[in-house]
């Protein structure tokens, strides 16, 4: 209402009030029938009653009782109308043309092939959960990647009401209607499964959910049909599918679940972004949406666009499960996706879901990129995992080793491609060990000039034909393999409930003892392979400090204390570290300091010669070369920074 007085949406209010109370008044109010037979029962009641004969009397009470019992089953029927009334009032009111689906037995149907079995409820039209054939939980369980009760699929319509307005209406609340059955199919066969949501009661008025499977595929076309119903769907509206779930627990742990469980999507501009992991949080899209992902540590639910994106208005979000309070679930993930609608009699708008492994040959399979959503790491240690390790991997997969065995004969691979790294290093470090006195004498003789003292080592490196630096830079390159390595194995489908030696599950750690209580930062068991891999690290630590006891040079000192200390702090952060982590990490370490350790002592023993490194590096010695460009520019800058702290002394 305007200041002015009653406006039109007012009075149109207001009127259809009115009509309502008038229709329950109508529908409520007692028929030209029930107030005769009333009338007549009451005048036969008061005749019988002036009888004065006791035989009378018993059987006018006798007349009475029948009558009344006549007149509260007539009462009884006519409640039960009014209410049955009320109640299609009411269905009218809030669902409108679709008022006659809200009733309904519920029922589940269905469809399946050799890798997935795929439940579809008439409640909704919605797939109400999903099982993977060839997997099955850490318990040993089915594996469901979504259940009915903790899962939701809805279409959300805005429709025209009865004075021209709109109305939403959710079709979770509704019955679909089918004449298809349950079908299984194998092979290339293909089958489809159709259910439809009727409108105003009219068959050639409906919302059509189309479902169809082929065999030997984790793919489920899905399309979204509307028929005759460009009168009753507003415009301009799209139509938002409502889709979340509350991921099941089926790992080890639920920590290293949630860490690798997410939302992915891809933008149709190729950008392909996330929710980041462990924080729970809404986002809206920014452009049109190709798919979007709800990413399990193993597995995932995938609802792909096929002909045209999904609208930009659209949003998803994640939901946290407080620690502790659910042993069931993981967390939970939601979706408002715009679907297209243009408004017009008949429209269909395809889709896919994908229910399947984060494998990347089935992800590849699919032709969308969503084998783009594993996590191999960012930029230079992704693309040595996409272009080295997974081949390599991939490779030796590909003769159905253990893959325990596989996780050896990869790491003998990696350490023989970087063993000419590894000699250089020993190299270097052998020639400045022989160094070493000499350095020791420089020292002492410029203690007390800290200038001088480096000009002279730095001239004896130049005579002796030895940089410094020469062994940092082939560790420098390791660096990206070694952390390449760490981000591969959690992210490697194929470890997942395979068995080596004492590990049950090389996806997960191992256990060889449950402590019984809580250790922060480090769990409630003892895992072996990590155990392992920290003492074969004291053994790497302290043959590499003895490689390296010749460098640094003045620092020679400080490098070995820091040496030491490592020795032994280093072990006991990582076995802290990879307690909880996957067991095949921790045995890829471990195999990798043996074998470091080995190459090591191989080097020292048969390859590398001390005393033809000194004898060498003397010959040097005798040797006239050239400065480089850099060496002389230091040279230049230490005798500038010498003349210059000259100066300051004579002023003082």
């Amino acid at each position: 209402m305007s200041n002015k007085g009653l406006d039109k949406n007012s009075i149109i209010g207001l009127v259809l009030i009115g009509a309502i109370l008038l229709v329950f008044s109508w529908i409520t109010k007692p028929t030209e029938e029930e107030i005769a037979a009333k009338e007549k029962r009451e005048q036969e009641t008061k005749a019988k009653t002036e009888q004065t004969t006791v035989g009378e009397q018993e059987q006018n009470s006798s007349e009475k009782t029948d009558t009344n019992f006549e007149l509260t089953t007539t009462t009884d029927t006519n409640i039960l109308a009014k209410k049955d009334s009320l109640n299609a009032l009411k269905s009218v009111l809030e669902y409108g043309p679709l008022s006659d689906a809200t009733q309904g037995e519920e029922k589940t149907y269905t469809i399946e092939n050799e890798l997935i079995k795929v439940a579809i409820s008439n409640k909704g039209g919605r797939v109400s959960s999903v099982e993977l054939k060839n997997f099955h939980t850490y318990d040993s369980l089915p594996l469901i990647l979504f259940k009915e009760d903790s899962s939701r699929f809805n279409l959300n319509l805005t429709i025209k009401d009865a004075i021209n307005g709109n109305m939403i209406i959710n079709t979770e609340e509704l019955f679909f209607e089918t004449t298809d059955e349950d079908f299984i199919v194998k092979g290339k066969d293909g089958k489809s499964f159709s259910m439809r949501l009727y409108a105003n009661g009219s068959k050639e008025k409906y919302i059509e959910y189309h479902y169809s499977l082929s065999g030997n595929s984790y793919l489920v076309d899905f399309e979204i049909n509307t028929v005759g119903l460009n009168d009753l769907i507003s415009k301009g509206f799209p139509i938002y599918m409502d889709w979340s779930m509350f991921t099941p627990n089926q790992e080890k742990t639920i920590l290293n679940q949630q860490q690798k469980s997410t939302i992915y999507y891809k933008y149709n501009t190729g950008d392909i972004d996330y929710i980041s992991e462990m924080k729970y949080e809404e986002e809206k899209m920014e452009a049109p949406v190709e798919w979007i992902m709800f990413k399990q540590q193993y597995f995932n639910a995938s609802i792909i666009a096929k002909k045209e994106p999904f609208h930009s208005d659209s949003k998803i979000k994640t939901i946290e499960i407080p620690e502790g309070t659910s042993t069931e679930y993981v967390q939970g993930m939601e979706a408002s996706i715009a679907v297209p609608y243009n408004g017009t009699n008949n429209e269909s708008f395809a889709m896919q879901y994908y229910f399947g492994p984060n494998r990347i040959q089935d992800l590849k399979a699919v032709e969308a990129d969503l084998e783009e959503t594993l996590d191999y790491g960012w930029g230079i240690f992704g693309w040595v995992n996409m272009f080295l390790i997974r081949p390599v991997f991939d490779f030796l997969n590909g003769f159905n080793l253990s893959i325990g065995v596989i996780i050896l004969l990869l790491t003998l691979i990696i350490k023989s491609i970087l063993f000419p790294i590894t000699w250089k290093t020993y190299l270097s470090s052998a020639k400045m060990k022989v160094l070493k006195p000499e350095i020791a004498e420089i020292t002492e003789k410029y203690k007390n000039d800290a200038m001088k003292k480096q000009q002279a080592t730095m001239a004896l490196y130049r005579q002796t034909g030895v940089n410094p630096m020469a062994g940092c830079i082939p560790m420098l390159i390791q660096m990206p393999i070694l952390f390449a390595l760490f981000r591969f194995f959690p992210a490697t489908f194929d470890l997942r409930q395979k068995s080596f030696l004492w590990a049950e599950d090389l996806s997960t750690y191992d256990s060889i003892y449950d402590l019984g209580f809580h250790i922060p930062m480090y769990g409630d068991h003892i895992s072996l392979f990590t155990l392992l891999m920290a003492i074969s690290m004291i053994f790497y630590t302290k043959v590499n400090s003895q490689m390296t006891a010749g460098m640094g040079g003045d620092n020679a000192g400080m490098m070995a204390t820091q040496m030491k200390i490592m020795t032994y702090l280093m072990p006991v952060m990582m076995l802290f570290f990879f307690n909880s982590y996957a067991a095949g990490l921790s045995l890829y370490y471990l195999i990798a300091n043996v074998i470091t350790i080995g190459q090591q002592y191989a080097i020292r023993k048969w390859i590398v010669d001390e005393d033809k490194i000194h004898a060498q590096l003397q010959a040097n010695k005798g040797k006239k070369k050239k400065k480089s460009g850099f060496a002389a520019k230091l040279e230049q800058r230490m005798k500038e920074a010498q003349a210059l702290q000259e100066q300051r002394k004579k002023k003082k």
